[in-house]
């Protein structure tokens, strides 16, 4: 039941980011449902395994495929699904504490805080790009085989 709350939650959150990022109408639904699938896998990892690193990289590789997924099935770019589909991952509260911290005269904290903080926003880009480098290799090798096969 909590997942389900997850899910709720973070194809609202998307929905929001995918109006502000002017994202076409008849793929806000998809976009959103991206966004809160990446939401649920990134919680379910948190609260599972104990740390957003994890979460964050699962989910972002979950976001990157759904992303070039959809992109292919709806003849979009995969941005239109990517972009909206990370905000609710991205560790803005992290940026807010550090900055704080900052200003409050924490810094053990504040660097506590944005180390962690930066390696969650690189797990987020590291998991995209482990994706996107797989679906490039995927359609490039395909298209190589086909290419072959018309020429025999």
């Amino acid at each position: 039941m909590i997942y389900f709350l997850q899910l709720i939650f973070g194809i609202v959150s998307t929905v929001g980011f995918a109006i502000l990022f002017h994202v076409p109408k008849k793929n806000i639904f998809i976009s959103a449902l991206v966004g809160g699938i990446g939401w649920v896998v990134f919680a379910y990892c948190r609260n599972e395994y104990g740390g957003p690193l994890l979460g964050c990289f699962l989910a972002a590789c979950m976001v990157g495929l759904l992303a070039g997924i959809f992109s292919r099935v709806y003849k979009e770019t995969a941005t239109v699904f990517t972009i909206p589909g990370i905000i609710p991952l991205v560790p803005g509260a992290g940026m807010y504490y550090t900055t704080l911290y900052l200003i409050n005269g924490q810094l053990e904290k504040a660097a506590t805080t944005g180390t962690q903080t930066l390696l969650m926003a690189g797990s987020i880009s590291v998991g995209l790009l482990v994706v996107g480098s797989f679906f490039k290799v995927h359609y490039r090798l395909t298209g190589t085989v086909k290419r072959i096969i018309e020429k025999m």
